[in-house]
């Protein structure tokens, strides 16, 4: 047997009106764009902000995103348990739990975003920093995209579980070609 679904969440209609999808799809777009072109285009000052306790500047990056990225797996596990896909474990506090995950992975990333934009800007010197870019670039793009389709009502069933798991993916693209290139390179020191 199948639980509910999650007060709150859209149907699983067939399908959507396609302005409650184009909509985000395209504001997400806009904000993934203008961040790419404005640090493109904006002159790295190459001044960052260190924080006590830590070597650098990329390794405060590194453990931010790093903790992005277990509250984005918090996210993942969370999203399943709400829609009953764990087993049947579905507990009252699951989409607590999927909100407040979401807002503090949201959080540690805004720093390191600044920085990233700020100090370095739009890299593409090889292909992992190429790809970092692009990344760093779309996660706030698909990230805008999923909190404007949150309150959509009506929208297709497959579209909130698309958009974050691209969102949770990408998010996992930008850990892998920063912070665990950082640990392989450097060690896990701080």
């Amino acid at each position: 047997m199948t639980p509910p679904a999650p007060t709150g969440v859209p149907s699983t209609g067939s399908g959507a009106p396609p302005a409650s999808v184009l909509v985000p799809l395209l504001v997400g777009a806009a904000v993934a764009v203008a961040l790419g072109a404005y640090g493109r285009m904006h002159q790295p000052t190459g001044i960052a902000v260190n924080v006590a306790g830590f070597s650098s500047p990329q390794a405060v990056k590194v453990w931010l995103g790093t903790g992005a990225a277990l509250f984005a797996v918090v996210q993942l596990l969370s999203a399943l348990a709400m829609w009953g896909r764990l087993g049947g474990f579905s507990p009252s506090w699951a989409g607590g739990l999927h909100r407040w995950s979401g807002r503090v992975a949201f959080l540690l990333t805004v720093p390191v975003a600044v920085h990233c934009l700020y100090a370095l800007g739009f890299a593409d010197y090889d292909l992992r920093t190429l790809l970092h870019s692009l990344l760093g670039c779309l996660f706030f793009g698909v990230f805008t995209m999923k909190m404007l389709a949150l309150p959509k009502r009506g929208l297709a069933g497959w579209v909130l579980p698309v958009v974050g798991g691209l969102v949770f993916t990408v998010l996992m693209g930008i850990w892998v070609t920063s912070s665990l290139w950082y640990f392989t390179t450097f060690g896990v020191g701080t």
